[in-house]
């Protein structure tokens, strides 16, 4: 159906984790009638299991929304539920890009924090209407004056017509529906023109294939009509086209402005380009939108099932989760500790967590990780540069010239009585102080920090040193020179590849002595001793023995001369060293979980 430009709206909302967009979202689906009372539950657009246990937006959700406002007209509101973790600032990006407004959302008892201003600004970058609202106004810690002034003085829009609201009681949501009508911008297209839509989204579906999800820009599409992808020509014909309410709901047609999705025969997401401008099969003239910049893996890891028979069952279980969220990488690789498995790239480590455990779940896998590392650029002596995010693919020490590591530029939010220990923290981690802003009674920190010291625990030691006051938020920057080593750990004189890693050089002492120390008590005790070592090329630089278990082989000797008792533990030291040399230690699978998992 055909509907007046000027009657839609299309908006997102945006906010740091838990400030309350889904629930907000809740009440505005509430308000607008679009469900049954009996049907509404909380979090209605986080449909994923693990988003309902952890209280986390992980996948971006559309629904369009009919509302009678105060003058009289019935409008269409396209609303997009956004998350707020760093990992998913993706998912943030392409909503932003489908919508003309935002309603920012702010904690009234805790203001605004790091993540609050990363999705500002991608807001602003957009040319984005921003309407500021102030959640939570019901708890006794809401003080909506500091915050008003804290958006204009950090953020610099002007706040004080911001909408006090509380998303869990329903205070202040037709407000809101009214600013949505008054002040955000009607989508611009043309209705008449050829057929042109933003590719935003893609999911896969058991029975339908690849579902897209678009914003129709000019013009209109209806089932029956072809259309192709600019990216790379291919054609599909048009089996049905809807919008979500949240339900899903088939249409007869999309028309400029709105945002529904497409169902096309299509069979891989791989396909399915996020980004990618779609026309009619037959308009040759058009040319593509701005897209949004393709996302990278920042985070590596290898993951293998610890059963090697569900290797094949573990390949068909990524590929199948690839293709509903085209944001991680994997491709296979081998490990003589672990056998075959995969190496996989991620947005970060939330998002690494998310992936294995819908794994575990979803496909039934018991899966071993090894640590996460991240891309090095490696400049040979030959001239050739080379991109290295696992130890085992590092070359020859010899052919290196030097080697750059990635830097990240980090934003982080913290109440003035942590500010020491927060400074302590990133001092610890290597990381270069750029800015400190002091706003009230909370401090901005802006540092440079290695990716590689974040990767491993560095948001959980900043939540424990803040007491969980502290926010952070992130963004590759550059890569630097740097003094990088590689940490090879030897058990019994073998190399064990797959607790390998590669470690600033004023830390690979202590990484590997705390490698060493923690293989030694999981190791089990075998008939000979076990030397575990860890070095850089041929200089070890950390050691640990794994004392022999020792049979009393003197035992049947009552008296007589000791050189019968001599010769007995002759006999045994002989046949211990020929085990040495022969003898094959096993590590436990629990041994290589619980060493992965020192950091």
């Amino acid at each position: 159906m055909t509907q007046d430009l000027s009657l839609i709206r299309n908006f997102s909302i945006i906010a740091h984790i838990d400030h309350g967009k889904s629930t907000l979202s809740d009440r505005l689906i509430q308000e607008c009638g679009a469900i049954d009372a009996r049907e509404m539950k909380a979090q209605i657009l986080d449909s994923m299991d693990i988003e309902k246990e952890r209280g986390i937006t992980i996948k971006a959700q559309t629904v369009r929304l009919q509302y009678k406002a105060d003058d009289g007209q019935t409008y269409m509101l396209n609303l997009m539920d956004t998350p707020g973790h760093v990992d998913f600032a993706y998912e943030v990006s392409r909503c932003l890009s489908a919508c003309e407004g935002s309603i920012l959302v702010v904690d009234s008892s805790q203001g605004v924090e790091a993540q609050t201003l990363a999705n500002v600004y991608s807001a602003i970058d957009n040319n984005h209407e921003i309407i500021p609202v102030l959640n939570k106004i019901d708890l006794p810690a809401s003080d909506p004056e500091r915050v008003k002034t804290q958006i204009e003085e950090v953020i610099g829009i002007d706040a004080s017509e911001a909408i006090l609201v509380s998303a869990k009681t329903g205070v202040g949501i037709k407000e809101t529906l009214e600013a949505i009508v008054k002040k955000l911008p009607a989508p611009k297209g043309d209705i008449n023109a050829p057929f042109k839509a933003l590719l935003v989204d893609s999911w896969y579906d058991p029975y339908l294939g690849v579902v897209i999800l678009a914003r129709i820009i000019d013009g209109s599409i209806k089932r029956g009509q072809k259309i192709k992808m600019l990216s790379n020509n291919a054609s599909y014909q048009v089996d049905s086209v809807g919008f979500f309410t949240p339900k899903k709901f088939s249409c007869d047609d999309l028309s400029a402005g709105q945002v529904g999705f497409i169902n096309a025969q299509i069979k891989e997401v791989a396909d399915c380009k996020v980004g990618d401008t779609l026309v009619l099969n037959s308009d040759e003239t058009s040319k593509p939108l701005k897209g949004f910049k393709q996302n990278q893996p920042v985070v590596f890891c290898g993951i293998f099932p610890i059963d090697a028979s569900d290797f094949e069952k573990f390949r068909d279980a990524l590929a199948k989760l690839h293709l509903n969220d085209a944001s991680f990488e994997f491709e296979a690789e081998t490990s003589s500790a672990l056998g075959y498995g995969f190496r996989c790239g991620f947005l970060g480590l939330l998002h690494l967590e998310i992936v294995q455990e819908r794994l575990e779940r979803e496909f039934d896998l018991d899966l071993i990780t090894t640590a996460p590392s991240v891309i090095y650029k490696i400049h040979q002596r030959n001239g050739e540069i080379l991109n290295v995010h696992s130890p085992a693919d590092m070359p020859d020490p010899t052919k290196i010239d030097f080697m750059e590591e990635p830097w990240i530029k980090a934003t982080i939010m913290t109440p003035e009585e942590y500010l020491g220990n927060v400074l302590e923290l990133c001092t610890q981690k290597r990381g270069v102080q750029k800015e400190l802003n002091y706003m009230g009674d909370r401090t901005m920190l802006v540092y440079r920090l290695p990716l590689n010291e974040i990767v491993y625990d560095f948001y959980d030691r900043l939540k424990s040193c803040s007491k969980g006051y502290a926010s952070f938020d992130w963004q590759i920057d550059s890569y630097e020179r740097s003094e990088l080593a590689k940490v090879t750990i030897l058990v019994n004189g073998e190399v064990v590849d797959a607790l390998s890693l590669i470690v600033h050089k004023s830390r690979s002492e202590s990484r590997g002595r705390a490698i060493c120390l923690k293989l030694k008590e999981l190791i089990p005790k075998q008939m000979f001793a076990i030397a575990i070592q860890a070095a850089i090329g041929g200089k070890i630089i950390a050691r640990e023995t794994v004392s022999a278990m020792r049979k009393d082989v003197t035992a049947k000797c009552y008296g007589g001369d000791i050189t019968r008792k001599r010769k007995l533990l002759d006999k045994q030291k002989k046949g211990k060293k020929k085990m040495r040399e022969i003898g094959n230690v096993e590590i436990p699978q629990s041994a290589f979980l619980a060493a992965l998992k020192l950091d």
